[in-house]
């Protein structure tokens, strides 16, 4: 895992993914390593109840039933689409999703304006078709085509940034389960086996970029992922993903619990300000989202780390907030300095702690950015 950036879910959790196997005696869908009970354990995180000997870590912050909605979807015929914010978790679910089932979560199209149909059924080795022609040795399966001739699961990320065509042509893959190669004479149908699936997400922002037609809609169960609202859980779930961050850069620096406060509530205050601004003008660009958050903490923390003295400060943290959050100039940034002059500045009066050097942070940023 040292030699890599970022390992994928099933080589990450891999000790935990075999022992889970070694103890799971619950019944298995079609090829699944894991049983349904112990994929939501998997990703949920053991409790005392679960009578396990050793503890499984929660790597997956949400309500429960969106989660066993979603184990109960793919141990269907059904494919599984998440949808919701921009940083409320789909991928991550999703790869861990992948990961307990079927060991291996790298089966992924990314939807873009240029995905293609090549991208979710299959292409040619160029050179092989020109030394031997076409043959199943020369033909390239897409991520979704490998998927279904191990009986896996594929990923299909951001559905609604790609084209009609390549949605259409993903109909008939969830409808009948094979894709047809017709410039072969023989053996040109791949059938997909036991197991197959498909996990999409959808960012609920990108509704009207690529409508998804009735016919797509009908073969997904949808599963809506909200924002995360609650403090705790929000607070768990940065902490979870800053202890990752820090293991990964071997740094040794603490997060106050103060400074995480000021960060949690910082951006409750900055979202009740969107919700309440009666134009797009008056709202940050910025999604606001959970994963936000942890993008402001991860830049505090580096920028400490590497040109502070070592240790998080609430001016760094509010530099970062504001850098991390200005997308639009000069807009973002009259927002951000009417929520300094308007909700930090009397919050540091009455409560002081970090607040009042919060403040002059972010005086400092807007100004440099100015």
């Amino acid at each position: 895992m040292s030699d890599l950036l970022r390992a994928p879910a099933e080589i990450k959790y891999a000790e935990e993914l075999d022992w889970l196997e070694s103890v799971d005696d619950g019944p298995k869908p079609f090829s699944w390593r894991l049983s349904p009970k112990m994929v939501r354990l998997f990703i949920l995180g053991s409790e005392r109840s679960d009578g396990l000997e050793r503890e499984i870590s929660q790597k997956w912050f949400g309500d429960r039933s969106f989660v066993e909605r979603s184990i109960v979807t793919l141990a269907s015929d059904r494919g599984l689409l998440l949808i919701g914010d921009p940083g409320t978790g789909k991928s991550w679910l999703a790869e861990l999703l992948s990961a307990a089932i079927c060991r291996n979560s790298t089966l992924v199209v990314q939807g873009t304006a240029g995905t293609t149909e090549d991208h979710i059924k299959y292409s040619w080795n160029v050179s092989m078709v020109i030394a031997k022609g076409q043959s199943r040795e020369s033909m390239i399966p897409s991520p979704i085509m490998t998927a279904m001739e191990s009986g896996s699961i594929g990923r299909f990320e951001e559905l609604t940034r790609s084209t009609s065509d390549v949605q259409d042509a993903l109909i008939s893959i969830l409808s009948e389960k094979y894709i047809s190669v017709p410039e072969l004479d023989s053996d040109n149908i791949v059938f997909a086996k036991p197991g197959f699936s498909v996990i999409a997400t959808a960012n609920s922002r990108d509704r009207g970029v690529n409508d998804l037609s009735s016919a797509l809609k009908r073969r997904f169960n949808f599963v809506r992922i909200p924002v995360v609202t609650n403090k705790k859980s929000e607070a768990e779930i940065v902490r979870f993903r800053t202890e990752e961050l820090l293991r990964r850069h071997r740094i040794e620096l603490d997060v106050p619990p103060t400074l995480l406060d000021v960060l949690l509530r910082s951006f409750a205050d900055l979202r009740a300000s969107a919700a309440a601004a009666g134009s797009d003008d008056e709202k940050l660009e910025s999604a606001l989202s959970t994963a936000e958050q942890i993008g402001v903490l991860e830049d505090a923390i580096l920028h400490s780390n590497f040109f502070g003295e070592r240790a998080l400060t609430a001016h760094t943290l509010a530099s970062s907030l504001v850098g991390s959050l200005t997308r639009r100039e000069p807009e973002d940034l009259a927002i951000l300095n009417k929520y300094l002059h308007g909700v930090v500045e009397p919050r540091s009066k009455d409560e002081g702690g970090s607040w009042p050097e919060f403040l002059e942070g972010g005086r400092d940023a807007i100004a440099t950015l100015s």
